[in-house]
């Protein structure tokens, strides 16, 4: 079943709307689960909520998926340019985004400091890092990222699909030289083949080739500080919810089910 209910996004001071799965027999049972936190929360569940009519069909999916979990999915700013300041965790100086003074970090300590607790203490969960995931598309992809490398006593496994990666690569490879990472850590790194054709977080001159070298450098640096990756290249994926729906199964099952 899910739910919808409104916290204080104290970084900002402003509310935000969380969107929540809870196995379908939750209110009958006394069983804990395992949680996992996405960013654009909107676009998970209902074609009505999602920005652009189209949702990731999380909803029909966990309902016929064997494993039972918890689902928060966070709604992200629809004011102005918001959303891009607070799920960019650096500050950019270059690159085809302008310039953003990014406070993804204070989202990010935010979910880790006072979203988490709220949820563990009000939901049955299963509060361990190894129950615990993180994923999101785009910006929210790059958070995913971002979360399970400079997190990852929290988050230990991530799902970053069509992240937005390109202006960060030396912020990225500095932090996983640097971060502490579990060798139990799960990252699932994909992109689309039709990517790059002029969408506002892909320009025209950022190629599959480009996406595929950044992805699979960041992987294999990760690999080398002995996390578990998985690269996908979604022949025929667009910059969408509709792609990015039908990789669900595959990074569900990678990151929760697969030995």
């Amino acid at each position: 079943m899910t739910l919808k209910r409104d916290v204080c996004f104290t970084p900002a001071n402003r509310t935000r709307t969380l969107h929540i799965w809870l196995p379908e027999d939750y209110e009958q049972s006394n069983e804990r689960y395992p949680v996992m936190y996405f960013f654009d929360g909107h676009n998970l569940f209902y074609n009505s909520d999602a920005t652009y009519g189209k949702s990731w069909g999380l909803l029909e999916f966990m309902q016929g998926w064997e494993k039972r979990m918890i689902i928060v999915g966070i709604e992200c700013s629809h004011e102005g340019a918001n959303r891009l300041v607070e799920y960019c965790p650096y500050h950019f100086r270059k690159g085809f985004l302008g310039e953003i003074d990014g406070t993804g970090d204070a989202t990010l300590r935010w979910m880790i400091e006072e979203l988490k607790p709220m949820i563990d203490s009000e939901y049955r969960t299963i509060p361990f890092r190894e129950c615990t995931a993180i994923g999101g598309a785009s910006m929210g992809g790059l958070m995913s990222l971002y979360a399970v490398i400079r997190y990852n006593r929290w988050f230990s496994k991530a799902a970053c699909l069509s992240s937005t990666i390109a202006p960060c690569m030396e912020e990225f490879a500095q932090d996983i030289a640097s971060c502490e990472i579990d060798p139990d850590t799960r990252v699932y790194l994909a992109w689309g083949s039709e990517e790059g054709r002029g969408t506002k977080e892909y320009p025209r001159n950022d190629s599959r080739d480009d996406m595929t070298r950044r992805n699979t450098e960041l992987a294999a640096r990760l690999e080398r500080r002995g996390a578990n990756t998985r690269v996908y290249c979604q022949q025929g994926g667009h910059h969408c919810e509709a792609d990015w729906e039908k990789q669900v199964p595959g990074f569900m099952n990678y990151l929760w089910l697969d030995r």
